[in-house]
């Protein structure tokens, strides 16, 4: 009876640790926003501690605000693995004469910078925005801009978007 007992309360806790990383993988971004909800909170905890507690509990707030950092972090950093391919693309070739410029909104491109080979179709996939009318997504470098097909000004710009 004694081995039986020892064997289900086993096999009770094996289960949930082999489930665990499928449900990990699945919730990452959730994740990410949680760790940052957390650290916002700790955060004003801080604040207040300042504000109306002693030395003890404002050393204990700043050790949580830390915590919830290193929480963040690495969070986020699992985030960014596992989702890998979404921000990894190919090498960009630009055209002829191209040379790299971090560009700023209101920066205006030559037509040949956002012409159809460089559009971000898929802007879904990428967590981006949709366009607004008239505009499109164009990959510049390892850069994402919002360009005005009119006139080639950048209405948007996120640097370093791709890896």
């Amino acid at each position: 009876m004694r081995k039986f007992l020892i064997a289900a309360i086993a096999a009770s806790v094996a289960l949930p640790t082999l489930a665990v990383p499928v449900a990990a993988s699945a919730q990452s971004a959730r994740e990410v926003r949680e760790s940052a909800r957390d650290l916002r909170r700790d955060q004003r905890d801080l604040r207040d501690a300042q504000r109306y507690g002693d030395r003890r509990d404002v050393r204990d707030a700043r050790r949580d605000v830390n915590d919830s950092r290193r929480e963040l972090r690495e969070d986020w950093r699992d985030y960014r693995r596992s989702n890998r391919q979404a921000f990894h693309r190919p090498a960009y070739v630009g055209p002829r004469g191209y040379a790299y410029r971090p560009v700023a909104v209101g920066h205006r491109f030559d037509r040949a910078y956002y012409g159809d080979r460089y559009w971000v179709r898929d802007y879904r996939s990428y967590r981006l925005p949709a366009p607004r009318a008239g505009h499109r997504w164009v990959r510049y470098g390892n850069d994402v801009v919002m360009v005005n097909t009119r006139n080639g000004r950048v209405a948007t710009a996120y640097n370093g978007f791709f890896w």
